[in-house]
């Protein structure tokens, strides 16, 4: 491969690739080189047959083919597994007859590559060899020979996919039948090949030395050399018995080769398996061979005996066993007593090094091939050989392997069995075999319980059952004499060593249970032995496996205590006495010793309480339960009543021991202290009653035990082992289902509930036990029948029912103790068992109580979420088992109606609030969820239609919610109303609860939402109509103008829960949904009218939809409010052919009303109002028809004057009047904004007359505001003034030569004048009046029309206003009274809490402010500035709401809020102050900058714009506009403060907050430089990066702009700017004098110091030049004023200068920098003047009263 960091020359052709370079030379030379394998000349090629010539290859194999060839003798691993997949496919998918012209180069190919190190390789090229196969087919036997013995190799490669390749190809190519044939024709050339490979190949003869790294060449010929000895040995296994002679030869040549035999000893533990196995095959196919060889075979295979490693293992085995069994006399050539033994014993010793499972089987076959020459003799060898084999026993990990352990086990029973077997008769070796091994044995397993699980007692069963069977068959009395002998001494050996272990008082707890499962092993029939054996060699995964297996599966458990495993051990002792099927030989000495080990614990526990004894002894009856054991037990002891028993307990204990044993002894062990786990103790009371003749004599004995002698713990005990194990059960069933027991549990369940009246000192297990015992009774079912009697069961539930209807009633710390949890527990127990069983009425109160404690908030049930959790999955569970049901669930079950009617009542009630709501919302998806799951798909259908109201009932609901959604639709004109509505208020209602019309929307959708998702059709229309009902809801909510906080959350709940109109109508068919809305509309008109433009405007209905349904436009008419409400919010969405249409119906029926009708809504009232809605979406352009319709109202007013309501009281007028009022206003207002033609003179007096007649009306009746038909009145007054207003302020002179002569001049003094003179007291009368402020509030909706009509007060009128007089004591001023009162009234109104208040204050301010300065010029020693005073008290406003952020971060201020409004005054006082301050002249503009200075007002106001301005102060939608242009910013746009227009109100703070900054910069540059010189670094930086960045462009351009545009003239001074380089140059010449300066701007101008350089100067000495050079720049810098205000400064100094007045000599000017005064102060030595405000300065900072320049006293 090219080397990858080489430069490729431009062209070269060297490829980078080896398969590119076999590709590259086909092309060149058409040849594929010869292929020579490594170790063999040329001459001799061998079975390896190389390629020579180019033209037999080219002639005979396809190019493709020759392609992939020559790809296969690469070296790089990558290039031959691909090509060799290339092969595979190219031998697929080509001709036959190409792909067999391959076969002659296949061979040599195969050969070599099949032996590659790379196994992906390797496996490769079997994969393709049976592709190749499977297209030549029988084609391939010329090739078989030199294929065969590689392809023998491959099938035993170590890579195991690579050989089972190997294998499918041989398989594909021969038929099992026809491989022996196969084989046997190529066997010569197979030997050959694999016998070069054992005995002549070396590593380096394999692989070159140069090419390839050692370690692969050693682990390529280890390879070779493994599979060559497994390739042999399947060669011998497949070969015919009749060709096996003829390789005889070639096989004794091998093995008379010494490097043969030395493959056994290899390092390489693979060479050594493959070895053993074909030793093993040699023996089996030429015994006869390695007979001859025995010197050599013998060595090698038994003094290997010990190889320990896993793999060999196996192999070694098999040819051990081979070698004795073939070769007789292979004792002789090795030692056995030194050299084989020895090896055995040391790997038994030590458990067969981890091996013991392969190693052990072997055992027995080994010792029984051992001839009598080797064991002699033989006690000696047999005893070293058994205790050998126990001593591996004790290694470690045996104990830890239960399958190495069995196999331990397994081997020395067998082998023991094969000695006796063969020794009977031998007394000693039969006494060695039980005492010195057998009985030792079974002692160290007691002791150690994990060797017990290794079958020991099994297996020990089964060779005791083998010599009893013997010994009873046997006919030669010898034997079973010997036998029974045997037998014999075994038992007394036996009794011995258990009598041992259990007569210790301190008993090993593990050697006792080691006894017990002994014994229970031994009392087994021969028959059950079988079956507990454990099966070997099959896998299963758990859930296949059956049944029967799984009991086989457990073991004795390895404690005493009968757990399940032992007691599924134990079961057949008490169906049928098994001991029936025991030999006579095993029965007796085994009851025997069951006997004395039963008395000897007995007398122990009497004694000395051993609980051990106790345990032990409860095992023994279990296995051992007879009459006559508890008999022993008795002794002599005499049976006495202790209380008076019934007669039936007499008798019974008079002729059964059992029971006798059970009174006397057993309950007093069970009620002495409670143990722990007396699980025993209940197990021997069923040994006792398994003893009774009958279920009866049962019943009786534990009916008498539970009326006192049992505890609640011990009948718990007693009930759940007849749970576990159906015999026990059997037993006590008729007692279960007694009287007796289901009594004594209902008054449990009483006491449990009501657990105060038991004694508060009883311990939690007191009562955890009581609760399981019940929760076991209620829940446990055997063949789908309860535990107790069903009437006992059904008294429990309703017991627990009526405890957890109280639950509510308690507090949350009660809860948390009650009996609720435990309850919740046994209910959910009781459902979830409950399979077959139908539910019980009382179970169904239960289910519902449990819902109703879920589905309430926890403010309501008091339950802590612990509880609420569990009581959820409870209901949830009895649900679930609920819809399970057979049948029709509904009708049948009382909880689903129920909870139906419940969920019904709650939403229907308005006692929820949101928290509630959600909690039952949540509740009832559970609910729907695990109803969906039922098999009756009609269930949630049913549900959902009992919970949906009726029509009246939404009626109810809908009529219920506050009207207060009306005011912004008939505020903005959408609908029309003439009469009162306004019934119900949110103040009169807890503003909590949720209106009921809400909750039971929300509910229905959520309910619906479940049940479309499952794709469940609703009947009767109930999805449209839930749907319709929600977007009531949400209309509703929308409509509202302040909505409560708890309103916007229900509204963010349904959201969070998907409950949407889109996601509704997504998921279900709501084709009649808009029909149903369209009906609605038309019935009842209002929300419903709105639902449908609401529909229309989101979109998601199109109005082509709409026009469906009202082809007909009569349809409408005659007029009803429905219709009316239809249209008007239709309007929008019209064309303008519709409402055409709808306008010709509406004209008319206006001529022709009588003064009655014109009120009604079929009359003028109506028509007009569709009218209107017309007009207000601009569709008419008819101007004539307009003219008609004012004509028609002008002759209204002749007619009926009357119904105007001009000048008068509203308190008496009807709501039909004022509607018919509203809509003529409204029609004028529009009349104006929409018309174009000119109109007389007649109908512009009309106009304004009424306007002003109906502005008095709003005037004289604000009291009456509150009713919200008056207040729509004066909000429409006030806003056709305005229109009036904003008509006259925008005339131009082409629009009023269209108007009437003296229009205009009747405007402005006398129209205008009317409407301020009453509406500047209104406002000033409303704001001291109004309480609620807030600008969205209905009440104050006429503020807006108010104030924006002011706005447009002219500046003469605003100063004529007669006022209240408001002035303040002690208020320095220099104004005239009418204006201080002006003033004092406006200026607070700036802090007013409503922005149109305030907007309108500051237009009106604004016109005054340039007029306030020239009343301090004449007194220019006050330096208090009366208008600041607005401005600092909300200094600490403003501190309130901003002080505590950091400058820089940006606030962003809700609009409408009440910080909002504190802003918005604080600066447009700003702005005010400001404007004042531009108006002010040079000398008081420093003494106002002074008072700021001194106050730190502007300080703080910097600060708090840069909390305020955006960062980035571009308007939004400049980003749509080409980058090339300057984008628009809030500094270079004007802000329009628009009262109306609340589109923007977001932008509103952060432009004007950039507005006043600007005007800041541009009218006090010098004190924001100062601020901005002295603040810290960091807003230092934040500031000039902001100013540089956006504001300096925008100044430095006014600026020059200014100097450009300047209309000042200096007499003897020419200024000039240039723009682009932001410089302005100013020539000065007086007489030969020529001065030139240049100002420089800089890039953060205003912040920046400004730099004045010199350009030509003439006639003026190098340091006047520079004192003036200085004197201007302190002008730019200090001076608040704009650069030509100080050239015009500098000019007068150096004129005074040429004028002969000489500089003061402290500040170096003429003219005093600040109060602009010449030097007057002279010094009485020097004769230097000075100004004074500079001595002074001198004197206080130098504390000295000496002159500057001469230092004498200044006088």
């Amino acid at each position: 491969m090219g080397g990858k960091n080489k430069q490729r020359t431009k062209g070269n052709l060297r490829p980078s690739n080896s398969g590119r370079a076999a590709e590259l030379l086909a092309k060149e030379q058409g040849t594929v080189p010869g292929f020579i394998g490594f170790g063999t000349s040329q001459s001799d090629l061998g079975y390896v047959p190389a390629i020579q010539g180019a033209e037999e290859i080219d002639s005979l194999v396809d190019s493709d083919f020759r392609m992939v060839l020559r790809k296969l003798s690469k070296k790089d691993v990558t290039t031959k597994l691909k090509a060799m997949q290339e092969f595979g496919t190219m031998c697929t998918e080509r001709d036959t007859e190409i792909v067999k012209g391959v076969l002659p180069y296949w061979p040599r190919i195969f050969c070599k590559i099949s032996l590659d190190h790379d196994r992906r390789v390797r496996e490769a090229t079997q994969q393709a060899f049976e592709k190749l196969i499977l297209k030549v087919k029988k084609h391939l036997a010329p090739y078989l020979k030199s294929l065969m013995g590689y392809w023998l190799m491959a099938q035993c490669d170590t890579y195991t996919p690579a050989a089972c390749a190997a294998k499918d190809a041989f398989e594909a190519a021969f038929p099992p039948s026809k491989q022996p044939e196969a084989i046997a024709f190529c066997k010569d050339e197979i030997t050959s090949v694999l016998q070069d490979h054992l005995i002549k190949e070396t590593p380096d003869t394999l692989s070159d030395p140069q090419t390839v790294a050692e370690e692969e060449r050693e682990a390529k010929f280890y390879r070779v050399v493994t599979c060559s000895l497994l390739a042999l040995k399947k060669l011998l296994c497949l070969l015919p018995d009749n060709e096996l002679d003829s390789l005889e030869e070639k096989f004794k040549s091998l093995l008379s080769q010494n490097k043969f035999w030395k493959y056994g000893k290899h390092s390489i533990p693979q060479i050594r398996s493959a070895y053993f196995e074909l030793v093993s095959a040699l023996c089996e196919r030429i015994p006869q061979l390695m007979k001859e060889e025995a010197s050599k075979v013998s060595p090698s295979v038994l003094l290997s005996i010990d190889d320990s490693d896993p793999i060999v293992c196996p192999a070694l085995w098999e040819a051990v066993l081979y070698t004795l069994t073939t070769i007789e006399d292979c004792w002789l050539h090795v030692n056995a007593k030194k050299s084989v033994f020895p090896k055995l014993s040391a790997v038994i010793r030590e458990g067969g090094r981890g091996l013991a499972t392969v190693i052990y089987p072997y055992l027995l076959p080994f010792i029984s091939k051992l001839p009598q020459t080797i064991t002699d003799p033989k006690l000696d060898f047999f005893k070293n050989f058994l205790t050998s084999v126990v001593a591996g026993l004790s290694t470690e990990r045996i104990k830890t392997s239960f399958s190495e352990c069995s196999a331990v086990i397994s081997a020395f029973f067998e082998c023991l069995r094969f000695i006796m077997q063969q020794n009977l008769g031998e007394e000693e070796i039969e006494e060695m075999l039980v005492n010195d091994q057998l009985i030792p044995f079974i002692d160290a397993v007691l002791k150690d319980p994990r060797l017990q699980d290794g079958q020991l007692f099994n297996h020990l069963a089964e060779t005791l059952s083998s010599w009893e069977t013997k010994a009873n068959v046997e006919k030669d009395d010898k034997t079973a004499h010997s036998l029974d002998k045997v037998l014999l001494n075994f038992w007394e050996r036996l009794s011995e060593i258990c009598v041992e272990k259990i007569n210790e008082p301190e008993a090993d707890v593990k050697s006792v249970s080691g006894v017990s499962n002994l014994l229970q092993v031994l009392q087994k029939p021969k028959s059950s032995l079988k079956s507990n054996k454990k099966k070997v060699g099959k896998v299963r995964f758990t859930d296949e496996l059956p049944e029967s297996n799984k009991e086989n599966e457990k073991c004795v458990s390895s404690e005493g205590e009968n757990s399940e495993g032992s007691e599924l051990m134990t079961e057949p002792s008490l169906t049928h006495n098994c001991s029936d099927l025991i030999s006579p030989l095993r029965k007796k000495p085994l009851e025997d010793l069951v006997c004395k080990l039963a008395m000897m614990s007995f007398n122990y526990v009497n004694e000395q309480k051993s609980e051990q004894h106790l345990r032990f002894l409860s095992t023994l009856l279990s296995s051992f339960s007879s009459t006559q054991v508890f008999k022993m037990l008795l002794g002599d002891e005499k049976w006495s009543i202790v209380k008076a028993k019934p007669l039936e307990i007499a008798r019974l204990a008079q002729k059964n021991p059992a029971v006798r044993f059970l009174y006397q002894k057993l309950i007093g062990w069970l009620n002495e202290d409670p143990r722990k786990e007396a699980g025993f103790l209940v197990d021997i009371l069923y040994s006792a009653l398994h003893c009774c003749d009958n279920n009866m004599e049962r019943k009786y004995v534990l009916d008498d035990l539970i009326e006192g002698d049992l505890k609640w713990n011990s009948i718990l005990q007693v009930i759940e082992k007849a749970c576990s194990s159906s015999d026990k059960h059997a037993l006590v069933t008729p007692w279960l289902k007694g009287e007796i027991v289901g009594e004594k549990l209902v008054t449990l369940a009483d006491h449990l509930c009501n657990k105060d009246l038991e004694s508060s000192v009883s311990s939690e297990s007191y009562f955890s036990e009581r609760w399981a015992l019940l929760s076991l009774v209620l829940s446990q079912h055997i063949k789908n029948d309860y535990l107790i009697g069903e009437v006992y069961v059904e008294r429990i539930i309703v017991k627990l029912h009526e405890t957890l209807s109280k639950a509510k009633e308690l507090s949350e710390a009660e809860n948390n103790d009650s009996s609720v949890s435990f309850i919740c527990d046994v209910a959910y127990n009781y459902f979830s068992s409950a399979k077959g069983c139908l539910l019980m009425p009382s179970s169904e109160d239960l289910l519902l109580t449990l819902f109703q404690l879920c589905a309430q908030s926890k403010e309501k049930t008091h339950l802590p979420d612990f509880l609420i959790c569990k009581l959820k999955n409870t209901w949830l569970c009895g649900v679930n088992l609920l819809i399970h049901q057979t049948g029709n669930t509904y009708k049948q079950s009382t909880f689903l109606c129920l909870s139906a009617l419940w969920l019904k009542n709650q939403v229907q009630s308005s006692s929820l609030d949101i928290k509630s709501l959600q909690v039952l919302l949540s509740a009832v998806d559970d609910l729907l969820n695990t109803l969906l799951e039922s098999e009756d798909t009609n269930l949630l259908g049913v549900y959902i239609g009992s919970v949906m109201p009726s029509n009246s009932e939404w009626e109810k609901m809908r009529q219920s919610l506050p009207m207060q959604w009306l005011h912004r639709p008939l505020l903005e004109g959408r609908l029309s109303l003439n009469y009162e509505c306004f019934k119900t208020d949110f103040k009169e209602q807890d503003t909590k609860k949720l209106p009921s019309h809400l909750c039971t929307s929300a509910l229905l959708s959520k309910m619906i939402l479940v049940a479309l998702k499952k794709e469940i059709v609703l009947e009767n229309n109930e999805l449209e109509k839930i749907i319709a009902e929600l977007l009531y809801s949400l209309q509703w909510y929308e409509e509202l103008d302040n909505p409560p906080i708890f309103l916007t959350g229900f509204c963010e709940m349904l959201q969070k829960m998907n409950i949407t109109y889109d996601n509704l109508c997504g998921l279900g068919n709501t084709s009649g949904l808009l029909q149903l809305l369209f009906n609605r509309s038309m019935e009842n008109g209002t929300l419903w009218s709105l639902i449908i433009a609401k529909l229309i405007l989101s979109r998601s209905v199109s109005s082509d939809e709409v026009k469906r349904h009202y082809r007909r436009k009569e349809g409408f008419f005659p007029l009803t409010e429905g219709n009316m409400h239809t249209i008007q919010s239709l309007c929008p969405f019209l064309s303008k052919e519709d409402k055409k249409e709808f306008i010709a119906q509406c004209i008319p029926p206006l001529l022709a009303w009588t003064k009655e009708d014109l009120c009604s809504t079929n009359g003028g009232f109506g028509h007009l109002a569709i009218f209107n809605s017309c007009l207000q979406t601009r569709s008419i352009d008819d101007g004539e028809l307009l003219h008609g319709i004012l004509k028609i109202l002008i002759s209204w007013k002749k007619d009926h004057e009357d119904i105007f309501l001009f000048s008068c009281n509203l308190s008496e007028v009807s709501p039909e009047i004022l509607g018919v009022n509203i809509e003529i206003i409204r029609f004028l207002s529009l009349f104006l904004k929409y018309c174009s033609s000119p109109l007389a003179e007649s109908e512009w007096d009309f106009i304004m007359c009424s306007m002003l007649a109906w502005l008095e009306t709003t005037s004289e009746n604000h009291a009456l505001y509150s009713v919200p038909l008056i207040q729509l009145f004066a909000c429409v007054s006030c806003g056709l003034a305005c229109e009036l207003s904003a008509f006259f302020d925008s005339a131009t002179l082409d629009t009023i030569g269209n108007l009437p002569v003296n229009l205009i001049s009747e405007w402005k003094e006398f129209f205008s004048q009317g409407i301020h003179s009453l509406l500047l007291p209104l406002l000033v009368t409303v704001t001291e009046e109004s309480e609620d402020t807030s600008e969205t509030s209905f009440q104050n909706a006429m503020l807006k029309p108010m104030c924006e009509t002011l706005t447009y007060i002219p500046k003469d009128q605003l100063l004529s206003q007669k006022l209240p007089s408001r002035l303040v004591a002690g208020q320095k001023t220099n104004l005239p009274e009418y204006l201080q009162t002006l003033l004092n009234t406006l200026a607070p109104l700036l802090l007013y809490r409503a922005r149109p208040v305030q907007i309108a204050v500051y237009h009106m301010l604004y016109k005054l402010m340039p007029e306030l300065p020239q009343y301090d010029q004449d007194n220019l020693k006050s330096y208090g500035d009366e208008e600041e005073e607005p401005a600092l008290t909300q200094e600490d406003l403003l501190e309130n709401v901003l002080g505590c952020i950091p400058v820089g971060q940006i606030v962003t201020i809700k609009p409408l809020s009440e910080d909002f409004c504190y802003v918005l005054g604080y600066l447009l006082t700003w702005k005010l102050i400001l404007t004042f301050f531009k108006a002010a002249s040079s000398q008081l503009r420093a003494l106002y900058s002074m008072y700021l200075r001194k106050t730190k007002s502007l300080n703080k106001l910097l600060y708090h714009l840069f909390r305020l301005m955006p960062e980035n102060p571009t308007y939004a939608e400049t980003a749509i506009e080409l980058s090339n242009k300057d984008p628009k910013t809030f500094f270079t746009e004007e802000l329009q403060l628009s009262i109306r227009e609340t589109a923007t109100l977001p932008y509103h703070i952060p432009h004007l907050a950039c507005s006043v900054y600007h005007m800041t910069l541009k009218d006090l540059p010098a004190m924001v430089r100062l601020w901005w010189n002295s603040s810290e670094k960091r807003v230092f930086n934040i500031v000039d990066r902001f100013t540089s960045k956006y504001v300096s462009n925008v100044l430095s351009f006014q600026e020059i702009s200014s100097v450009q545009t300047s209309t000042q003239l200096f007499n003897g001074m020419t200024v000039k700017a240039r723009a682009t380089t932001r410089e302005v140059m100013a020539t000065y010449t007086i007489e030969d004098i020529v001065i030139e300066l240049i100002i420089q701007l800089p890039s953060n101008y205003p912040l920046g110091s400004i730099t004045v350089e010199s350009g030509k100067r003439v006639g003026v000495a190098v340091q006047q030049w520079r004192n003036w050079m200085l004197q201007l720049s302190t002008y730019l810098t200090h001076q608040n004023g704009s650069i030509m205000e100080g050239l015009a400064l500098w000019k007068n100094n150096v004129d005074k200068r040429f004028e002969g007045v000489e500089d003061c000599m402290i500040c170096f000017s003429v003219i005093h920098g600040f109060n602009y005064s010449l030097p007057k102060k002279a010094c009485r030595t020097c004769k230097k003047k000075f100004h004074s405000a500079c001595l002074y300065k001198w004197f206080t900072s130098s504390n000295k009263s000496t002159c500057p320049l001469c230092r004498e006293t200044f006088f």
